[in-house]
């Protein structure tokens, strides 16, 4: 089963569940961005992303040597890719304060997403990540090449978690799982070992109560049926997968490369060149079949949010926990839960693990859960005794899971920075 941040043991590799190594233990916000903004705070604090970002102009105007309102307008830009402004306030924050981790690591995001690899490093040194910057000055040449135009991917299953067929360096197909809360590709360290893939880096990690050994390096090729990537960053582990998940796993960080489409309805994944003429195509199949345009956002290189509702809340920031496991259709604390009179069966807690720790949650039954158009009524979700969200800088409701999306095909845009959740198969 899923939770808020949770995934299967075997299904997800476990290595996966570190989501790429040390970005985790850093806190997204610097210690540099102590004082406070306010109104503008507040704003952001409530997922009024665009509302925050025009007060914290305000303030710059007034004390353009304000670190947090820097800070914080580059990292309102940031989530909506809007990489000139993202690079304009958040290299003014790094150079009023050079020593701030949280800010070096948005702006070593920042230049990730867009493959400027290299120049990310100095400040994924700053920010205290040492491994993520040798992994990543370690490149040579442009990342995530693609050739070919789109591929169709039939799912080989759905559950307990979607999987395609993908071959490494020409290797044959096996199977890969997916998942939007995964950032760069995960491969087992017998395929790894297969494509004779060569360390740049490695780093040791407590996991699940095991000493573990991650390793960091960079893959020639990764072919998903008709398009092919080349030199993109890869980890493994010794860590071995379970027989359904024999390749490794991959997540956000490769979907940002393209117009992707997660077809639950049609048990596909779509993935198709980012062209002004596919965007195009795909708002108005959304248009025609009634879907609105949903607000998308990203953090942390792979973590996707948008703005949905459970049990009569109104719009509110949640996660979008695309692929993975589990039967619950969503997750939130019990705070929210019971803020929101959501009935929770506390007499049957439910033992699972999240980022390799352990958590208890509870069966919970919203009334309803809304993204959208996309509705799930009285469905089985669960509520966990601690917030999975914390340290995004903003209130999260909770989070949107593999079960809701059955009925529907969901495409994620990441130049327009929109989501559409349509019922039915694609087309």
């Amino acid at each position: 089963m899923a939770t808020e941040g949770n995934w299967d043991r075997r299904s997800v590799l476990r290595a996966a569940a570190v989501m790429a190594g040390a970005a985790a233990a850093t806190p997204l916000m610097g210690e540099a961005q102590a004082g406070t903004g306010g109104d503008a705070d507040a704003l952001f604090k409530a997922g009024k992303f665009e509302q925050a970002g025009r007060a914290y102009e305000e303030i710059l105007r007034n004390d353009p040597k304000n670190v947090h309102a820097a800070s914080r307008r580059g990292y309102v830009a940031l989530l909506s890719n809007k990489f000139a402004d993202a690079e304009k306030y958040l290299g003014t924050a790094v150079a009023l304060a050079p020593g701030d981790q949280g800010n070096n690591r948005l702006l070593a995001d920042c230049y990730n997403r867009q493959g400027k690899l290299s120049v990310a490093a100095p400040h994924w040194r700053a920010a205290g990540l040492e491994t993520d910057a040798k992994w990543y000055e370690a490149v040579r040449g442009e990342p995530y090449q693609i050739s070919g135009d789109i591929a169709r991917l039939p799912w080989q299953q759905m559950d307990p978690i979607p999987q395609v067929e993908a071959s490494v360096n020409g290797g044959r197909p096996r199977r890969f799982s997916f998942y939007t809360r995964v950032g760069p590709l995960s491969l087992s360290g017998k395929v790894a070992a297969e494509a004779g893939l060569q360390a740049v880096t490695k780093q040791q990690y407590e996991f699940e109560g095991r000493t573990m050994w991650f390793y960091y390096g960079y893959l020639e090729s990764f072919r998903l049926g008709g398009v092919e990537l080349r030199n993109l960053p890869v980890h493994w582990s010794d860590e071995e997968p379970g027989p359904d998940s024999e390749g490794g796993i991959f997540g956000t960080s490769i979907f940002q490369h393209f117009l992707t489409t997660i077809d639950y309805a049609g048990r596909s994944l779509i993935l198709r060149r980012r062209t002004p003429e596919a965007a195009r195509q795909v708002r108005a199949a959304a248009h025609r079949a009634g879907a609105e345009p949903l607000p998308l956002w990203l953090v942390r290189e792979h973590l996707v949010f948008s703005r949905g509702s459970f049990a009569g809340s109104g719009p509110r920031v949640v996660g979008l926990n695309i692929g993975g496991t589990g039967s619950n259709v969503a997750g939130m604390s019990l705070a929210v839960a019971e803020d929101l009179r959501i009935r929770v069966d506390h007499d049957r807690p439910e033992e699972s693990s999240a980022g390799g720790r352990a958590v208890v949650v509870h069966p919970c039954y919203p009334k309803e859960v809304r993204l959208g158009n996309a509705t799930a009524t009285g469905a089985y979700s669960v509520a966990n005794e601690r917030n999975l969200h914390d340290g995004h800088g903003f209130d999260v409701l909770g989070n949107i899971a593999h079960s809701f999306y059955k009925p529907y095909h969901v495409t994620l845009d990441f130049d327009g920075m929109q989501l559409y959740v349509t019922r039915g198969a694609a087309g």
